[in-house]
């Protein structure tokens, strides 16, 4: 196992919670993905209304963690408690042995600081791995972290990870069938709040928000310049086709589509949506994008011209 240097968070962690918190272990995407978040072994709670759709792939760089947990007393009471379990699995342990296993958490008790455990993301394939390469919980003094504790930028890319935004649905109009020549406006739906965000905290140590904002539209026609003509000024959702409005997202197609692939041009519309860190943080990541597609079939206007009778 590679080498992790030390991280030393705040002191803060002499306020973290001495059990569970609770609350949702949170999973950032729900299928079609093999990168997200599942927590697993793990007191960091997600949260916000930028969890639940489908990951972009952003993937957390590294699988497996400590994170702090009881403090020395507690961690006695909880190892004390487990007494039955640990003679069913030392069959021929006897109590100087099971007295012998305390005594490591017993010498702990009065010092500042606090027994340190694995956790990791189930999400990725490497983290059920990396997780039973760590040794067991470990003691950390009161100020510091282990090698391979979790870090704040760390905090926030499982918060990253988790972050996802809706797939669109694209309107048309006109809807079913447009025409050489013939503004047909794009704009979506199924949207919501064009505002996501996702909190991962390790309540009472620390916590990390990213919040994506959704800007921008862009629209592929599906086919080349000289056989369409794209709007691009659509803003973050687009705009709904208005009588006698001016057409300033869509696309104008100058050819029919009968020479394409299913008779129709496919046209992409991709949302994106660039994401801040909270905290006043100088994290960086690159924006969330969501695509969506639709078939455009696009006819000739036929004229009919009469001959004097």
């Amino acid at each position: 196992m590679r080498s992790l240097m030390p991280f030393v968070l705040a002191a803060s962690l002499a306020t973290a919670p001495a059990s569970d918190p609770g609350g949702p272990r949170g999973t950032g995407f729900q299928d079609g993905r093999t990168s997200g978040v599942v927590l697993r072994d793990s007191k960091i709670v997600l949260s916000g209304n930028g969890l639940g759709a489908k990951s972009d792939g952003y993937r957390v760089k590294r699988p497996c963690w400590y994170e702090p947990g009881d403090k020395a007393d507690d961690m006695l009471t909880r190892q004390q408690d487990i007494r039955d379990d640990w003679f069913h699995t030392h069959p021929t342990g006897t109590a100087e042995d099971f007295d012998q296993f305390l005594k490591q958490y017993k010498d702990k008790v009065g010092q500042n600081g606090r027994w340190w455990a694995p956790a990791y993301n189930a999400a990725d394939p490497d983290g059920l791995a990396c997780a039973t390469g760590l040794p067991g919980a470990v003691w950390v003094p009161q100020g510091t972290t282990p090698p391979g504790g979790i870090t704040l930028q760390e905090l926030y890319d499982l918060a990253r990870a988790a972050l996802t935004v809706p797939e669109p649905k694209i309107e048309l109009s006109p809807d079913v069938k447009s025409y050489v020549n013939l503004p047909t406006w794009v704009w979506l739906t199924g949207i919501g709040a064009t505002t996501r965000s996702v909190t991962a905290e390790l309540p009472g140590v620390m916590s990390a928000t990213v919040t994506a904002t959704l800007t921008d539209v862009k629209i592929d026609s599906g086919t080349t310049s000289d056989r369409a003509e794209v709007r691009q000024d659509c803003g973050p959702t687009g705009h709904p086709y208005v009588k006698g409005g001016t057409f300033t997202c869509g696309v104008r197609y100058l050819r029919a589509s009968v020479d394409q692939s299913r008779k129709a041009y496919v046209l992409t519309v991709t949302t994106e949506w660039p994401v801040t860190a909270g905290g006043g943080v100088a994290f960086a990541f690159q924006p969330v994008q969501a695509t969506a597609v639709r078939d455009v079939p696009v006819g000739e206007v036929q004229s009919i011209v009469r001959g004097d009778s």
